[in-house]
């Protein structure tokens, strides 16, 4: 069971993490589950223009807290040194051509992140590109 101050430490690291990806709450999503006796941790991202949601990245720890400040350190320090790639894509039961950016270390991170969630048969993936080092 997590105690009220461990709720508070879990909402404020959340809340560092929201703020320093610059995103809103609802475009963000904090997914937890148990994996080999630790707290798995899914950082998802919701695209507030085709409603999508996508991996952002992954963290384990021993606890709530401990993924999440894994978490926090990777976008503090890691995030940026990850290669950037450019995904254009479509859903099967839409004809309409999305343009998605992922970090990634390399394109079939980047494509496990373009299909987090669901069936790979339903999006169609037209072009992955790695974009320039700027």
């Amino acid at each position: 069971m997590i105690s009220t101050d461990e709720r508070v430490e879990v909402a404020r690291l959340q809340k560092d993490i929201k703020d320093m990806l610059g995103l809103n709450t609802e475009n963000l999503v904090f997914e937890y589950s148990v994996h080999n006796n630790t707290i798995k941790l899914d950082l998802i991202t919701v695209n507030p223009r085709h409603n999508q949601s996508f991996l952002f990245n992954t963290a384990e720890g021993i606890d709530k807290i401990d993924a999440l400040k894994k978490m926090r350190d990777y976008v503090k320090r890691k995030y940026k040194e990850e290669n950037s790639y450019t995904i254009q894509w479509t859903t099967l039961d839409s004809n309409e051509l999305h343009t998605s950016y992922f970090r990634a270390k390399d394109m079939y991170n980047a494509l496990d992140k373009l299909y987090y969630g669901r069936d790979m048969n339903t999006i169609s993936v037209y072009i992955i590109k790695l974009n320039p080092i700027s």
